[in-house]
């Protein structure tokens, strides 16, 4: 990385970038930034000379919040892929286009004639893209029909998912992600495993056998007949499981050797038979027998509603989508927003909304192809990032946003995030509330932190296209030193540098909270 001259010529070429940068004209005579800015400039400089990033880039950006200043610039106009930080648009456009009180809405409906407790014609399973529906809110459903007094459906199982188009996986996501449920398929009809809300998924359990060599016993949460098992495992004296999905199918092929219980997250092919297959079994268990197989269509216009889930509040969704990094509400919550806009629920068209909302907020220069920044063709650049981050401030519903987003060295996981366990025992703790990214080469930390005086800045760190192990140490360290910024007062650098020598896992090529059952 090219480093900046010391002496006079470097205050001169400091003056020049930052004028450049930031598009304001600096007159000759300005007076010498405050000792604390200078302080800042320098020892951002120190940690980001560093030999992972000779061969990479780093853009990082520090503005005052409250006066959009720009204290320190390095390629703040460079394209950068955001990973996960791309969910800071996402977020923020949903909320602001669909409402804090948004809520998706599960329905059963049906046009047939009722005769005492049978329905002649069908019954129609619609969603929206609900992605908090658990096997226990589809048997909460059935158990509203049987209530409503049917017994008998004469006719099919319709699982209606039209509210979105049959797009299933965003443009440019590796092939071999998709088993996984960090890429699971979007839906409008889904279903999650738990309280984590993956949608698309189902969680694969392997524990051992009676005795050594014994076949491993696998089961899946929910129980589900969506899937096959084929379980080629055994018991062994060590925990040593691959489990994975065959490409195009829904067989799931667990191999290896298992001491102790090991679970696996693993995407669904086809969320919406999956829905269908869950509601269709609970209806069974509830004593309503559909004569009729399980098909797929639109729900008629005319068709009165037999029972109806709502999901929580996006306020409230806003917690598991940003603490833990989720993808596929940020994808749902895109193809929401294009249905709601333009009516129809696509990526497109809900990226167009994306892409009109960071344009109004200061954000231009963007390529977005989807929403959760799994691709690795997402583009934004660090100095329009934290200047949208500082008009983000002036949103009726910023305070609710701001408490959404991980916020470093908290223990407690849906506070914390994907900053839980970084910056612990620092000034950034329980101060810094920023949005991680991370994907092969990739890595980003944008948000907010209150300097030592008080002072809010906002700051974006992208970094692409390093060969070492993952630099998130130089993203903790940069957060640490403005945590410690005074605009008077020198901060001693030595612990954020600190920061920056520890020794790092190298695993960071994805979000800590899609490594499970491993936890950040």
């Amino acid at each position: 990385m090219p480093r900046r001259p010391a002496g006079p010529l470097a205050a001169v070429l400091l003056t020049l970038s930052l004028t450049w940068a930031s598009g304001v004209a600096v007159p000759a005579n300005a007076a010498d930034p405050p000792p604390g800015v200078a302080d800042l400039v320098r020892d951002l400089d120190q940690l980001l000379n560093d030999p992972r990033l000779t061969v990479a880039r780093a853009g990082v950006v520090v503005r005052s919040a409250a006066t959009g200043e720009q204290l320190y610039a390095q390629l703040p106009g460079k394209v950068f892929a955001p990973a996960s930080n791309m969910k800071l648009l996402t977020s923020a456009a949903a909320v602001d286009t669909l409402g804090l009180d948004h809520r998706f809405t599960t329905g059963v409906l049906s046009k047939g004639r009722r005769s005492g407790r049978t329905l002649t014609g069908d019954l129609y399973l619609r969603g929206t893209g609900d992605p908090t529906m658990l096997a226990a809110d589809y048997d909460a459903l059935a158990a509203k029909v049987a209530a409503a007094g049917i017994k008998v459906v004469t006719g099919k199982l319709i699982a209606d998912d039209t509210w979105f188009d049959d797009q299933r996986l965003g443009t440019d996501w590796a092939q071999d992600d998709e088993p996984y449920y960090y890429a699971a398929q979007i839906s409008a009809l889904t279903a999650s495993p738990d309280t984590d809300y993956d949608a698309g998924s189902v969680i694969v359990s392997v524990e051992p056998g009676a005795s050594a060599g014994a076949k491993a016993k696998v089961t899946t949460t929910p129980a589900t007949s969506h899937v096959t098992i084929d379980n080629r495992a055994t018991t062994g004296t060590e925990t040593d499981v691959l489990v994975t999905r065959v490409h195009g199918t829904n067989r799931v092929v667990v191999t290896g050797t298992v001491a102790a219980r090991y679970d696996e997250w693993i995407a669904v092919d086809d969320p919406t038979g999956y829905a269908a297959s869950l509601f269709r079994a609970a209806l069974a268990k509830h004593g309503v027998r559909v004569q009729g197989s399980t098909g797929r269509g639109a729900t008629p216009a005319s068709a009165a509603s037999v029972a109806e889930r709502r999901s929580m509040p996006l306020g409230e969704l806003l917690v598991p989508f940003m603490k833990l990094s989720n993808n596929m509400h940020a994808e749902i919550l895109t193809k929401s927003m294009g249905r709601a806009v333009s009516g129809a629920g696509t990526w497109s068209a809900g990226l167009a909304v994306t892409a009109r909302f960071a344009a109004a907020n200061g954000m231009t220069a963007v390529r977005l192809r989807d929403g959760s920044g799994l691709s690795q063709v997402d583009g934004v650049t660090p100095g329009e990032l934290a200047s949208y981050l500082a008009a983000l401030r002036g949103k009726p519903w910023f305070g609710t946003w701001y408490d959404a987003l991980p916020i470093a060295g908290v223990s407690a996981r849906f506070t914390g995030g994907t900053l839980r366990s970084r910056m612990t025992g620092t000034p950034a703790a329980g101060n810094v509330h920023a949005k991680t990214g991370s994907l092969t080469g990739v890595t980003g930390l944008s948000g907010y932190v209150t300097g030592a005086d008080g002072e809010q800045l906002v700051f974006s760190i992208l970094m692409n296209d390093y060969l070492s192990a993952s630099p998130k140490n130089l993203e903790d360290a940069i957060a640490v030193r403005l945590a410690r910024f005074s605009r008077e007062n020198p901060a001693d650098v030595a612990a954020a540098t600190a920061l920056r020598t520890a020794p790092q896992d190298a695993s960071g090529d994805l979000e800590c909270s899609w490594r499970k059952p491993v936890q950040c």
